[in-house]
């Protein structure tokens, strides 16, 4: 968390609000004001949002709006009244009204204590009740009810009201498919309320602002043109039985999660209104009734209280609501001062966080804080969350900046290096690399390709839009066929390569799948090309280093796959183990994709190659849960009292030494590649003590290489000596006599320097002697005539009479241009010291009578 003081705090926000997707809350500038008990500046205000985690996005107002959207005409008479668009965290529930969201300012700014939500019992008579019946199972099972008693309505307030069961349907009620809100006036209705699914020719009643009663049928087929309503259709239409809420006199309350009765809608003289919610999740169903009636029970005339309701299950259980649930979590002052990166006391931490909207208070135990979570916060669920509130609280431009403690130099991923290498090759080897969606349909990758959707190990898309993204894709091969049927129209070879993940089931991880970077290519032609895919896997084989061979290289073998013709299939192998197939598609996979000719395949993983998994683990500690602090030596006891100084970058017991490998570790992460190996930890112990905090880059790597000390048995081997032995190594008695240095006398020297001598001579004359290589290259050039009455022959005669040292002329075709007329294409090998292709061009179009161009239609080295 110290890395958030590297940021700018106000960038660090802006890169939040776009990951998040926020909410924008729109509000009257004057009535917020006015609620706020003072007014600010639009400069003012910004940084004030700033400050609560907000950001003012747009300041404007209604007529701009429909100007900018309608046009001029529209906005005429529209209200000039400013509006600020403010976005909001997608999480805080609590801020996407008026209400909530002066309540959190308030607070913030120490003008108002936090309130206490209280669910309390009616004065006279039993609380309302709502009975769910068993029918309701297969549409949407769970319903929570409450009642805001003796509110008190405006026209701000109202609008307010409805805009927050707006803003909740499309934010955390994802559009009404998981909760559903209904709020009526108490007044005409009676309880107890039944909710029920009856079929939709048994449902009728006037539906909200109707004139007349419908039963559900025709008011679905009514709804599908209302630009507002029928976004919601789709969850239920297909049902064979509709939701509905009844009273005790059968009158509808609403249809969930369509529409409401006309008979109980709310106006501005309502005084009792009853909330309730309808839900295919039953916890979302509660925060969604505590966020109703906690922002609007500050009108009633007991501020902050909500009259409970109780709700019968369908299996007889009754559960009052709203919850309204306080719970209480406890963590260190010293965790969120790390975390923060900052230096406060409990008794200030636990201030910050009062300041959130969550009580807070030193208990007294070491630096222990309590915090009071609220039903207002459902957004806290983690340790971490409060930590964030602290760091809000306390500014994020207050934090100080500060330089991680270890931190590396960043290198792109192995796999992907690899991968860009592939690329580049496969595409120099006359293959076009093509792009296709993660996503396709379970045909693509099962029935099309001869398999069973059982056995190809894919992951399913739970409610997929379309039928073309139903599954992640497990091949790469589908996505291939799919453009070469798009593109068939295209001259013939296609050549096309793919390398990118497929995604599998896999148990053994935590998500319960895992991708896998693969390699896919495909021929298309008249004939099937077999031998060109196989080349091309050869090839990709050269440029891994793999060399053909059992075991310890890659081989391939006859294989069976549904997907291949039978007997043209092969089975890739490396280091004994299976990581690809190749070979020709089989007639019932070529006409599923819809083409007419042979084609050719091969795919395989690619991660094998890498030596190691391509999933790296973290180097440093992650805990998932602040409960036991890992305490590691400050010191390691390692070899230094024992190992040797001597280095390839010197006695490292010398400041010069030091500042060698201060200055190597510049742009490097490790001694040698990519990651930690025993080259860092020998290099580690080399060094007595920590380095000077003068050598940055050192004292980065040393402090990075020490986190590795329970690891570095596991850490990979290097062929490179970095450490030298202290002494030389001590000779037997057989070669005592023999000077491996040439330490001997002065003639010996003088001796051995003149066989040196004589030695390099004979190597000259020799070299002299040997014959230079010559550069060559061939070249196809396109000769073509002024028209269609040109002697052809007689203009190749002239070609070939331009004659220069280190020109031969080859084999020459007439090649059909247009409209009768024919260019000649002429081979010929030049040495390129000698004949460059410009004196060429010029020699040959000389021939003005016959020549109209010269043209170099291929170049290549020899």
């Amino acid at each position: 968390m110290c890395l958030l003081g590297s940021f700018s705090p106000r960038h660090w926000l802006r890169i939040g609000s776009l990951a998040e997707n926020m909410p924008t809350v729109g509000v009257k500038r004057d009535l917020l004001f006015k609620a706020l008990g003072r007014t600010y500046t639009d400069e003012e205000f910004d940084e004030l949002c700033f400050e609560f985690g907000l950001e003012l996005d747009e300041i404007t107002s209604e007529k701009e709006i429909i100007s900018r959207e309608q046009g001029d005409i529209k906005a005429t008479g529209a209200s000039d009244v400013v509006l600020y668009k403010i976005d909001v965290p997608a999480n805080r529930y609590d801020l996407l009204c008026l209400e909530g969201l002066v309540r959190g300012l308030q607070v913030f700014k120490n003008k108002l204590e936090a309130p206490r939500y209280r669910r309390v019992s009616p004065i006279s008579g039993d609380p309302q009740k709502l009975v769910i019946t068993k029918e309701t199972a297969v549409v949407r099972p769970y319903a929570v009810a409450a009642v805001l008693r003796n509110i008190t309505f405006t026209q701000e307030r109202y609008d307010s009201f409805i805009e927050l069961q707006e803003k909740l349907h499309q934010n955390i009620c994802r559009k009404r498919s998981l909760v559903a809100i209904g709020t009526h006036d108490l007044n005409t209705i009676s309880g107890p309320f039944t909710y029920t699914a009856k079929p939709p020719g048994d449902i009728s009643f006037r539906p909200l602002n109707q004139a007349k009663e419908y039963n559900a049928t025709q008011l679905m087929s009514i709804y599908k043109t209302d630009s507002h309503l029928r976004h919601y259709l789709h969850i239920i239409e297909d049902k064979p039985v509709y939701p509905i809420i009844y009273d005790s006199n059968g009158i509808v309350l609403s249809m969930p999660p369509i529409i409401n009765g006309d008979h109980s809608k709310i106006t501005l003289k309502t005084k009792n209104v009853f909330v309730e919610c309808t839900a295919t999740d039953l916890t979302k169903a509660k925060i969604v009734l505590d966020m109703m009636v906690t922002m609007f029970s500050e009108y009633c005339s007991e501020p902050f209280t909500v009259e409970e309701a109780e709700v019968v299950n369908a299996d007889g259980t009754t559960c009052k609501y709203p919850e309204l649930a306080y719970r209480k979590e406890k963590l260190s002052s010293k965790f969120v001062n790390q975390k923060v990166g900052i230096n406060e006391s409990t008794e200030k931490i636990a201030q910050l966080l009062t300041r959130m909207c969550l009580r807070s208070q030193a208990t007294g135990v070491g630096d222990e804080i309590e915090v009071e979570i609220p039903p207002t916060r459902s957004d806290v669920i983690h340790a971490c969350d409060i930590m964030e509130d602290a760091a809000m609280a306390f500014g994020f431009n207050n934090i100080t900046r500060t330089t991680p403690h270890t931190y590396t130099i960043a290198n792109q991923f192995p796999l992907n290096k690899l991968t860009e290498l592939l690329r580049h090759d496969l595409a120099a080897a006359g293959f076009t690399e093509a792009l296709n969606f993660a996503l396709c349909s379970q045909e693509d990758i099962a029935e099309k390709l001869g398999k069973k959707i059982s056995a190809t190990r894919a992951i399913h898309i739970s409610n997929p839009k379309t039928t073309e993204f139903q599954v992640a894709r497990t091949t790469l091969l589908p996505g291939l066929l799919k453009t070469i049927a798009a593109n068939r129209k295209m001259p013939l070879p296609l050549k096309l390569f793919e390398i990118s993940d497929v995604v599998l089931k896999d148990e053994i991880k935590d998500v319960g799948a895992r991708n896998s970077r693969h390699i896919c290519a495909v021929y298309y032609n008249k004939s099937p090309g077999f031998e060109v895919i196989h080349g091309l896997l050869d090839r990709t084989m050269q440029l891994l280093s793999v060399k053909p061979a059992r075991g310890e290289g890659y081989h391939i073998q006859a294989a069976d796959d549904s997907t291949f013709f039978p007997g043209r299939c092969a089975e890739i192998f490396f280091h004994g183990k299976s990581v690809g197939h190749l070979g020709v598609l089989h007639p019932h996979v070529i006409n599923s994709f819809e083409l007419t000719m042979p084609c050719s395949a091969l795919e395989m993983d690619i991660e094998p190659f890498l030596g190691h998994t391509a999933e790296t683990r973290l180097t440093h500690e992650v805990p998932m849960q602040e409960v036991v602090i890992h305490k590691f030596p400050t010191e390691v006891k390692s070899t230094h009292a024992t190992a040797s100084s001597k280095t390839v970058f010197g006695d490292l017991s010398t400041p010069e030494a030091l500042n060698s490998l201060n200055d190597f570790l510049v742009d490097k992460s490790y001694v040698e590649g990519f990651v930690a190996s025993q080259a860092d930890t020998a290099i580690f112990d080399a060094i007595a003590t920590a380095p000077s905090p003068t050598l940055c880059h050192l004292l980065r790597w040393y402090t990075h290489i020490k986190s590795f000390h329970g690891e570095r048995a596991d850490l990979p081997v290097v062929n490179k000596q970095f450490v030298l032995p202290d002494t030389p190594p001590t000779s037997t008695d057989s070669d005592e006599d023999i000077d491996l240095f040439g330490s001997g006398n002065e003639g010996d020297s003088a001796e051995a320097a003149k066989i040196k001598a004589q030695r390099l001579a004979e190597y000259a004359t020799k070299k002299s002697k040997k014959p230079a290589v010559i550069a060559k290259s061939s070249i196809l050039l396109d000769v073509k005539p002024w028209d269609d009455e040109t002697d052809m022959t007689k203009m190749e005669a002239c070609v070939r009479s331009v004659g220069m040292d280190g020109l031969l002329w080859g084999q020459s075709k007439l090649v059909p241009v247009g409209y009768g007329i024919k260019k000649l294409q002429i081979a010929c090998v030049v040495e390129d010291d000698k004949v460059g292709t410009d004196i060429l061009e010029e020699a040959i179009t000389a021939f003005e009578e016959y020549v109209q161009s010269v043209d170099v239609a291929a170049f290549n080295k020899i």
